[in-house]
């Protein structure tokens, strides 16, 4: 704490104090101007700056300022391009600096537990490593501007439904691995100025007053230094939320917990102490906001909506194109179909909805272009059926060369404050599809949605382009790719499932109950579909392109290490084709699954880098594997633990495909120490070399007097010959004591036990 902030809690009385840790309104932190302290302005907007238009009094109460609406959080997860998320964090940096904007409330990185969440536009991925390392990027680059971002929804936030007051039930491993894992590459790599604390419950305790995640987590273990501000009406108890590390409520309520508060700190209930703390963290980003402030601050609309438009060619994925039928030849007479075309949907709805600069339509994009033609088709706005329309796009379809239907999720259905009921698309649009493809097999599908569809089409569309909700630049970007003036680079940040019924959450998902099992445990997304072999309409991690690449030599610096130490991944890619082009380099990590002891998923993503290969040039690619790589959540002793043994260092093209590998054994500097009881088997014991020094021979005089006590003459091995190991191998120490007629006592066993654990 600096001198200023201790001088000015010297002087703050307790009312004073009280009220800093609320906002002043929706958008602004508290003044007091006895003392000269300013208030600051945060706002919405994950993919562009939504500030509240303050200046027109005459303005709607959700009416925001111009900006630019740069591509939602799935498409920048969908670029895996640490880079192209730096710059967009750079220019709405620069936008938020410009309008006053101490801190923007962004990024949103909560987990996609299920295709249906509301809300998965805005978040990044079903992976947490994907979803850590390009929130960081983001973070590093609004910061760099000298403005703070809001790391949100902490934690466990994975649907809209009841959002406010459903209690994640989640248990600690999978918290660990999964739920909390981005956020903490995110805290430990990029030190947001802010965390957003999310509206629900997790295991019984509201997020707003979990000391053990805000502070004893976040704070205590990963080293956050900043402020804990609420989700917007997230505040249930105050006073339990000062306590467990919730720095600022937003927003103003109105003093309804003020005197609360008061009370609890004057009765003893609270310690100044803790409301001290708590204040010192508000005053901090409100002079940190103000010491970086730049008065003479600016942007170009223009230059950052050209900027939009270039960020969206890195975030478009090509799902198929079979035969090659894109890119669309200058020569070929194409038929666009599809309300979609003419009315982009390039954003989701509610809290991170900009209000934009300008838009480009896909029609805006191709105009001068007379070998393009379109047919309306079917509406973006909803899934009603015009049979006029229908017809004539079908006939037009016949006559050209190629068909590209621009199909998509209308804007009101998906949004933030609900969940989607299924993952199909308005039935108009695929029975348009279908029927299109009747009249030419050249048929491309380009999709404009927030989250995976289904496509009962797809054996009948030669191409499909996922754009997801790309920004104002959407239209521009997508010509591009279709006509190959850019080359799809992007890729899957998330599972497209054949059936919603396929989904890992699916039982567990939402529905009407205050109370969400998360009973898949570490199996979300792709850890679930590859752990139980279920097919998929399209892999985490999928993505084609108009080059054609290949990956040649595969090294590893070291056979074996320890969890201490580090090893050295390269591996050569190379562009065969004539296309310059960009390859999503994906390395994952597969644990021994035969030998291991504890449920692993059979890959993970550990590592992902993006290379621009010139046509026909090679690459080698590295990458630096620490603990983190091989380590899993023990909860037997509360921390990261590596199992001894091999592991498969993999490169992939996808979560399923692996294109080469290098086994490496690795080692944890210090065992984890076992302890030993009643129920510790024979098969366990055995396996630790030291213990079964100790008690293999009280388990041959058990077997011993087993055998005796069934009157028999045989030995051990002529009684169970091979099988000896079998039949002893669940036995636990205190059967030994149960099953011997007292030949064996429970001081024997007693004697045993603290022997093993010496």
């Amino acid at each position: 704490m600096n001198s200023k902030i201790k001088s000015l809690l010297d002087e703050l009385t307790l009312e004073e104090k009280i009220s800093l840790c609320s906002g002043s309104d929706y958008w602004h932190t508290k003044e007091i101007k006895r003392l000269g302290i300013p208030a600051v302005m945060v706002s919405d907007g994950p993919n562009g700056l939504r500030k509240q238009d303050m200046e027109n009094a005459e303005s709607a109460a959700n009416t925001s300022i111009k900006a630019v609406c740069f591509p939602a959080g799935v498409n920048l997860a969908a670029s895996f391009d640490t880079e192209t998320v730096e710059r967009a964090g750079e220019a709405i940096g620069s936008e938020c600096q410009a309008e006053n904007v101490a801190a923007i409330l962004a990024p949103g990185i909560n987990i996609k537990r299920s295709p249906l969440c509301g809300r998965n536009f805005e978040y990044y991925s079903e992976d947490p490593l994907l979803a850590g390392k390009i929130a960081a990027a983001y973070i590093r680059g609004v910061q760099s501007k000298g403005v703070g971002t809001s790391l949100k929804h902490f934690c466990a936030n994975n649907q809209e439904f009841r959002r406010n007051s459903y209690d994640s039930r989640v248990d600690e491993r999978t918290l660990r691995e999964i739920y909390l894992k981005g956020f903490e590459i995110a805290v430990k790599e990029s030190e947001p100025w802010t965390v957003m604390c999310a509206y629900n419950m997790v295991n019984g305790v509201q997020m707003s007053e979990n000391k053990r995640i805000l502070t004893d987590i976040l704070r205590d273990e990963w080293g956050f230094k900043g402020l804990v501000v609420s989700d917007w009406g997230a505040v249930r108890d105050r006073v339990k939320g000062i306590i467990a590390g919730l720095d600022l409520e937003m927003p103003y309520s109105f003093g309804a917990y003020d005197g609360l508060v008061a009370e609890a700190v004057r009765n003893g209930e609270l310690d100044e102490a803790d409301l001290d703390r708590c204040v010192a963290r508000v005053l901090e980003f409100v002079y940190r906001a103000i010491e970086n402030h730049d008065d003479d601050a600016s942007w170009d609309k223009d230059e950052h909506h050209r900027l939009a438009r270039d960020i969206a060619d890195e975030c478009i994925v090509l799902l198929k194109n079979k035969n090659k039928v894109l890119p669309i030849k200058s020569d070929e007479y194409t038929l666009f179909i599809g309300g979609f075309a003419k009315k982009p949907r390039m954003q989701g709805g509610g809290s991170s909805h900009v209000n934009c600069v300008s838009i480009d339509s896909v029609l805006y994009a191709v105009q001068g272009n007379t070998k393009v033609t379109y047919e309306e088709g079917f509406s973006a706005v909803d899934d009603s059926y015009d049979e006029r329309k229908f017809q004539r796009a079908v006939n037009a379809a016949a006559d050209v060369d190629k068909v590209v239907v621009f199909a998509g999720l209308p804007d009101g259905w998906e949004s933030e404050g609900y969940d989607r009921k299924h993952i199909d698309l308005p039935k108009v649009q695929n029975d348009l599809i279908e029927a299109v493809a009747a009249v030419n097999p050249h048929v491309a599908v380009v999709l404009e949605n927030g989250s995976p569809v289904a496509m009962p089409w797809i054996e009948k569309a030669e191409a499909v382009m996922e754009t997801y909700l790309c920004g104002e630049g959407v239209g521009v970007a997508t010509v591009r790719a279709l006509f190959g003036r850019s080359n799809p680079s992007g890729r899957l940040p998330e599972t497209f499932p054949l059936r919603l019924e396929d989904n890992s959450a699916y039982i567990d998902f939402s529905g009407d109950c205050s109370q969400i099992d998360y009973r898949e445990g570490i199996f979300a997304g792709y850890r679930y579909y590859t752990k139980k072999k279920i097919p998929v309409l399209f892999p985490f991690g999928h993505g084609c392109s108009y080059s054609t690449f290949s990956y040649g030599r595969m090294t590893v610096d070291a056979e074996k290490m320890k969890d201490n130490e580090t090893v050295e991944v390269a591996v050569d890619v190379i562009n065969e084709s004539d296309i310059p082009g960009k390859e999503v380099v994906q390395l994952y990590v597969e644990p021994d699954i035969e030998n291991t002891k504890i449920r692993r998923p059979v890959r993970e993503l550990r590592a992902f880098s993006k290379i621009h290969l010139d046509p026909h040039e090679k690459k080698t690619v590295s990458f630096i594997l620490d603990k983190s790589a091989f380590a899993y959540y023990d909860t037997d002793i509360s921390d990261w633990y590596v199992e001894p043994g091999d592991y498969r260092i993999e490169i992939c093209k996808d979560a399923e495909t692996v294109i080469g590998f290098k086994t490496i054994s690795v080692v944890p500097k210090k065992r984890k120490k076992i302890v030993y009881d009643e129920n510790s088997i024979y098969k366990d014991i055995m396996e630790d070399p030291a213990a079964r020094k100790i008690a293999k021979p009280f388990f041959d005089r058990y077997i011993g007097e087993h055998l005796t006590s069934q009157n028999t003459d045989e030995s051990a091995e002529e009684a169970f010959g091979s099988d000896y190991e079998v039949y002893l191998a669940d036995t636990t120490l205190r059967t030994t004591v149960n099953m011997s007629n007292g030949l064996i006592t429970y001081e024997d066993m007693r004697e045993l036990i603290e022997k093993l654990n010496k």
